[in-house]
């Protein structure tokens, strides 16, 4: 138990955005006297604020120090209270207090300090409500996402299904490696699949089918065998899903689900980019979490794992050209550049992937047919890579001339350092020989307004090269990066703000579209190919009700799965603009995700509802037959 504790409430006041109150309780057997206390919390105080009982030393985003009033000792079992008034952010759910925090003493010890939800005072904030309904099927079948195509009757249910004789090398391999992830995924289960043939089972007998279109896949059930026929080895990946799926369900719940012995399932995506983003700068995540949140990605047929990799608060990828990026922005501690942020508590995670690491991750995906496309995030949100290599800082540049919506102070790389594109070209050369895809994606979003615009060298670049405000020099910025991307054979993914200050060439471009819906359909218009991926739907760290009991962010609002899995992309495009949608793409940021069970309420069941959205046409949903099935679905 921690010898300190730290409550927080909130107390709302009529037009303004009301009041904190932080109590810091000593458990301990020795008065405090002597200190600073230090926290995180997404609840940012602003510039102007009114502190009683304490004063803010300082504040980086969303951390906060505060000190005591001169000469405060705490006595043992005692407790020191201030309030604050003036806050940045009103907040909206429990999960918007404290997410970690520490003492540092008079001899320079940093202790932790132990913390709990923030409360809410004088209203009741309502209850969270159940993430789904009891869910009723009319076909008992369990696969997610839902078919194109299905015509089947029930039957037996097999022992186990097994490769038909002379089956293909490469078929049985498929076969082995689908047996792998579904052991990974249910590992208390019996498994759906064997390698030899097992009396009592069913054949799996495999036809390559150039008629069939590109993954795209069709199984035929008889009580003798099931013909699966693909004309490519996605497709045939996406069948072996849907067996072990059906498998699953039928043993699973044997009243509800059965598996078939006669028709048909034909089924194919309906988009070709079917994603989930993962942030993994705000918090780092084992490899093992990476690569089994990549079985749940395949499990679910999704085929891009976008890996968030760099932001302000960390750079998480072996760049071996500059260790001092990992060695700088994976440690971050109170006394350093980069103090301790979203996922830390006070001795600050040590994390970050090597380059061994990164090929690990690649080839498992790889051989689950998800393509994952690294993202560094440039120019802004770059406030670890600033940090570690001061030379890409124009020093004449006013050190806070301007502050990103997250409250970092000039943190984005300048267009101007010559140094900038020789960083980022050595960065891109590492990246190119890790990541096989087509796509390297460079963020390109909340550069804040009026960034650049005190720095003496940009105002050189504008003059000479015809600038007008923040906007046109990210767009100066973006085309070089561009072209040195297409010197490497790789293309350009962005978010949507890429676009602004006359963007960059359409041509080889995909953005995605996060602040709003209709910012996609503008996208498009623009003769952009779009992501859909817009928070109010998609972004999975959003609070999935309005009570305050509910975790999550709130600037979207609140987004139940059913929202998550109604959403239609298309319908906001005409018919002539409907091309230009790419796909869809689910995004996980780590602000508010506080443990493992925090990411699970968040993440689940809304990640499987946007894969269904993504493969499966709207005419073919039916949200209760999907929360009757998706109990069963792994989480992480």
């Amino acid at each position: 138990m921690a010898d300190y504790h730290l409550e927080a409430s909130w107390n709302p006041v009529e037009g303004g955005s009301g009041r904190l109150t932080l109590t810091l309780f000593n458990l301990s057997s020795e008065p405090l006297s002597g200190f600073s206390l230090a926290y995180r919390s997404p609840t940012r105080i602003a510039d102007t604020h009114v502190c009683d009982g304490a004063s803010m030393r300082r504040q980086v985003a969303s951390f906060h120090e505060f000190l005591p009033p001169e000469g405060l000792s705490i006595p043992a079992g005692g407790r020191w209270r201030f309030t604050v008034e003036g806050l940045a952010d009103e907040p909206k759910h429990r999960t918007d207090g404290i997410k970690s925090a520490c003492l540092t003493l008079g001899d320079g010890r940093r202790v932790a300090v132990g913390f709990g939800d923030l409360m809410l005072e004088g209203r009741d904030g309502g209850m969270a409500p159940p993430l789904l309904p009891p869910g009723q099927i009319e076909e008992p079948y369990a696969l997610l996402p839902w078919p194109l195509s299905l015509g089947l009757k029930a039957g037996d249910l097999p022992s186990v299904l097994y490769p038909a004789e002379k089956t293909r090398p490469d078929a049985i391999k498929a076969l082995s490696l689908l047996l792998a992830l579904y052991q990974r995924l249910y590992p208390g289960e019996p498994a759906p699949f064997s390698l030899a043939a097992v009396k009592g089972g069913r054949a799996i007998r495999f036809v390559t089918e150039s008629s069939i279109a590109a993954f795209a896949y069709e199984l035929r059930f008889s009580a003798r065998e099931i013909v699966l026929s693909s004309a490519d080895a996605a497709g045939r990946h996406y069948g072996l899903i849907s067996l072990a799926q059906l498998l699953h369900g039928a043993r699973a719940d044997r009243d509800v689900f059965k598996f078939p012995n006669f028709g048909t399932i034909a089924d194919q995506p309906h988009h070709g980019w079917r994603g989930c983003h993962l942030d993994v700068a705000g918090q780092f995540y084992p490899v093992a979490d990476v690569m089994r949140l990549i079985d749940i990605l395949a499990w679910n047929k999704l085929n891009i794992f976008h890996w968030h990799l760099t932001d302000d608060e960390a750079w998480r990828l072996e760049i071996k050209a500059y260790p001092e990026l990992t060695e700088a922005s994976a440690k971050r501690r109170l006394d350093e550049a980069l103090v301790p942020d979203f996922g830390d508590g006070q001795d600050a995670r040590i994390g970050h992937y090597t380059q061994d690491d990164v090929r690990r991750i690649v080839a498992h995906a790889a051989s689950l047919h998800v393509e994952v496309v690294p993202e560094i995030d440039i120019p802004g949100h770059s406030t670890a890579a600033l940090s570690a290599l001061p030379d890409l800082v124009d020093r004449q540049e006013p050190p806070d001339s301007y502050r990103s919506p997250q409250g970092y102070a000039s943190n984005a790389l300048n267009p101007a350092v010559e140094f900038t594109y020789e960083f980022l070209g050595k960065v891109f050369d590492e990246m190119v020989a890790l990541f096989p895809g087509e796509y390297v994606h460079i963020g390109g979003d909340e550069v804040a307004e009026g960034a650049w615009l005190s720095s003496p060298l940009c105002k050189t670049l504008m003059e000479r090269e015809g600038l007008a405000g923040t906007a046109a020099l990210q767009s100066h910025f973006l085309k070089r990066i561009k072209t040195m991307l297409s010197e490497r054979g790789k293309k350009l993914a962005g978010w949507n703000e890429v676009s602004r200050g006359g963007g960059v060439d359409r041509d080889g471009t995909l953005l995605m579209a996060w602040e709003k819906p209709d910012v996609g359909l503008a996208l498009a218009e623009d003769g952009y190919d779009v992501v859909m991926s817009p928070g109010q739907v998609y972004y999975l760290d959003m609070a999935q009700s309005e009570a305050w009991a509910e975790p999550g962010a709130s600037w979207a609002g609140f987004t139940p799965p059913e929202r998550s899995y109604a959403y239609e992309a298309e319908a906001e495009l005409p018919e002539a603009l409907r091309d230009k949608i790419r796909g869809i793409q689910a995004c996980i940021w780590s602000g508010n995700v506080a443990s493992r069970a925090h990411f699970n309420r968040l993440v689940f069941p809304r990640l499987p509802a946007i894969a269904e959205a993504a493969w499966t046409p709207l005419t073919r949903k039916d949200w209760d037959r999907f929360a009757a099935i998706v109990r069963m679905w792994p989480v992480l």
